[in-house]
């Protein structure tokens, strides 16, 4: 959102503090962040009983977790822009009903390639529902209220983190009807109809005056390019590594190419690019963006090979599973909330660099663990390096959109905004991708197992390889972060008209 829309926006915001509509608003866009935050995390834990119950290959696995990733990185900037030209009422509406008729295709789907399908549906849905959030609340709320609702909408957001993993565990091990995994979509649809029925009568609808156009060929460029590196390496490792995968590889560099070209044109066209390039002449964003990239990347990694470890390596149920991640939420939300009120105001750039060695440290440990106990580990054993882990995690995640904004030029602070969300779902789609690789590429080399035992630790060997590349990728984002400021300026926080709140929180929204 640049900055004469966010005036905009305000202008349009109701003064009347005495209608009680606005929370029920406010309730109905918190619940569907809330469902999208839970959707974005349930899927992992209930990973082993899909492949399981549709015979799904592991490549498969990889699209059910990266697909929802990729098509709400792609789309989101662009469903962001069509709040603001046809109504952010209209769109969140029309996104919350895709997600919801999504939801119910995943959750009925008959076959791999159903669910994988009805994935990306989801999460180009998530893409037009999430943009129009903040937006919502902005236009609903006053300035003087906008900071406790912020801080209520940031709540949510960490119990979402904490709780979908939770959540995946209990449905999947309840097994509700004989439907195994199906629950974990199929909670969406009352949701998801009920916020459809109650958004239509009291979410007002708002627009942007001065809106930015649409980029669809960026949007094109920007989704053939993710494809055309994320596809290969999915379905490489099925495939013994065709020719044809490494030349879509290297042909995706040429789009990305062809990306930029495209933008710089767009720029001067009519001053609506889908990424505005100016901002990477700014050393603290381009910087920040690199980190958000690489981070997201290890998170990709680390999600998805902790849960086949645990459930198909070690054999634990979905419950144990779940529960076994619960110290490693409290600590991340812990860290986070400590790192943004006390450390950083203090310390600045040095925490978010003792956030990523803590989290190496934590890794480390894991992998000392991992090896020394083997696949007799227990889940008390590996509570020290996930709090490690969760600690380290904390104080990144929550200071690392202040630390990349702070140099960022006010009137593109929305447009930077929505980049670093956009980046950090790429990350995550391009780790995924690379579980490939790194994971099941050590099972692959070894002989097939003759045994559970053997299986396990096959399973064991390859995710001790990929916490060796996550924490390899930790240290270069630690060396990355010298280029951030060294004490973030808070030039955007302040001001009587809460544009600040707007242009900072939508990093926050995924």
């Amino acid at each position: 959102m640049s900055a004469h829309e966010a005036d905009a926006v305000t202008d349009a915001a109701p003064t009347d503090t005495s209608d009680k509509r606005r929370w029920i608003a406010l309730a109905i866009v918190m619940t569907a962040a809330f469902m999208d935050l839970v959707d974005a995390t349930i899927v992992n834990i209930a990973i082993p009983s899909i492949e399981r119950d549709l015979g799904a290959t592991f490549g498969a696995i990889q699209w059910i977790t990266a697909g929802y990733a990729l098509a709400f990185a792609a789309g989101l900037i662009t469903g962001g822009r069509l709040g603001d030209i046809f109504g952010r009422k209209r769109l969140f509406l029309l996104g919350t009903a895709g997600f919801t008729l999504a939801s119910a295709l995943c959750g009925f789907a008959a076959n791999q390639e159903m669910l994988v399908g009805s994935r990306l549906l989801q999460g180009a849905a998530a893409a037009m529902m999430v943009p129009q959030v903040l937006s919502i609340i902005h236009v609903t709320f006053p300035a003087h209220e906008r900071g406790k609702v912020f801080g209520m909408f940031g709540a949510i957001i960490g119990l979402g983190a904490v709780s979908g993993p939770l959540l995946g565990a209990l449905l999947t091990q309840w097994n509700i009807a004989g439907l195994e995994w199906r629950p974990i979509f199929l909670i969406n649809l009352p949701v998801g109809i009920a916020g459809l029925l109650l958004g239509r009568k009291f979410i007002t609808e708002s627009k942007a005056p001065k809106a930015l156009r649409l980029d669809m060929v960026g949007v094109l460029l920007v989704t053939t390019a993710l494809l055309m590196l994320i596809y290969p390496l999915t379905r490489g490792r099925e495939l013994d590594w065709p020719l044809w995968g490494h030349v879509m590889m290297a042909g995706s560099l040429v789009v990305f190419g062809a990306l930029i070209a495209y933008e710089k044109y767009k720029t001067k066209k009519d001053g609506s690019p889908l990424v505005e390039l100016s901002l990477f002449k700014v050393k603290s964003f381009a910087a920040g963006i690199a980190v958000q990239l690489t981070f997201g990347v290890v998170m990709g990694i680390f999600f998805l090979v902790w849960t086949l470890y645990m459930q198909i390596g070690l054999g634990w149920s979905p419950l144990r599973a779940g529960l076994t991640g619960v110290p490693f939420s409290i600590a991340v939300s812990t860290a986070a909330g400590l790192s943004v009120q006390k450390l950083v105001p203090r310390f600045g750039r040095k925490v978010l660099q003792a956030g990523a060695l803590t989290m190496i440290a934590g890794v480390l440990l894991y992998l000392f663990e991992a090896g020394r106990y083997g696949t007799d580990i227990e889940s008390w054993q590996m509570i020290p390096p996930l709090v490690v882990m969760g600690l380290g995690m904390g104080l990144i995640v929550a200071p690392l959109t202040d630390a990349v904004l702070s140099e960022v030029p006010k009137e593109h602070a929305g447009s930077a905004s929505g980049l670093i969300n956009t980046t950090g779902q790429m990350g995550n789609a391009l780790g995924l991708g690379l579980v490939s690789v790194v994971f099941f590429g050590v099972i692959d080399g070894k002989p097939a197992p003759k045994s559970p035992t053997e299986a396990g630790l096959a399973f064991a060997d390859a995710f001790q390889n990929a916490m060796g590349w996550v924490a390899g990728v930790l240290a270069v984002i630690f060396l990355v972060m010298f280029a951030l400021p060294a004490k973030p300026k808070q030039h955007l926080e302040g001001g009587d008209d809460g544009d600040a709140v707007i242009e900072k929180e939508p990093a926050l929204a995924h």
